[in-house]
């Protein structure tokens, strides 16, 4: 079982930025594809972006690709969120997930563990 504690969220202005932090303590995260999920009010969860396992790669939803990144520090066990350049349209719960493959990483089902959420709410 891998325990992930997302942390870093709360209210930004448009145009600000937030950086998003999930721990997972006592496991090694380098072992696991990390992902970034989040989930409006009356809408699905959907896909951010992740980082493989293996290559250190990271994808990116279109809705996010160029103003937000996906790092990880294997020492911390931590991979993180940096957004920028935020949007009202961000506003969301934001939920870090660990894969053990690297299959389906876009997709909630290629993840097995996931983290309570952090709320992250951008005023315009």
């Amino acid at each position: 079982q891998v325990q992930l504690t997302e942390t870093g969220g709360g209210q930004v202005q448009a145009g600000g930025s937030l950086r998003l932090s999930c721990a997972a303590p006592g496991r090694t995260f380098s072992s696991y594809s990390g992902g970034w999920f989040r989930q409006a009010p009356g809408k699905e969860r959907e896909f951010v972006g992740t980082i493989s396992r293996l290559s250190g790669n990271t994808y990116y939803a279109d809705s996010v690709k160029g103003r937000f990144t996906i790092s990880r520090d294997n020492a911390k066990n931590t991979v993180y969120l940096q957004m920028n350049s935020l949007k009202p349209e961000d506003t969301a719960v934001y939920y870090c997930a660990a894969a053990a493959s690297t299959q389906a990483l876009g997709l909630l089902r290629g993840y097995e563990y996931w983290g309570q959420g952090t709320q992250v709410i951008v005023s315009s």
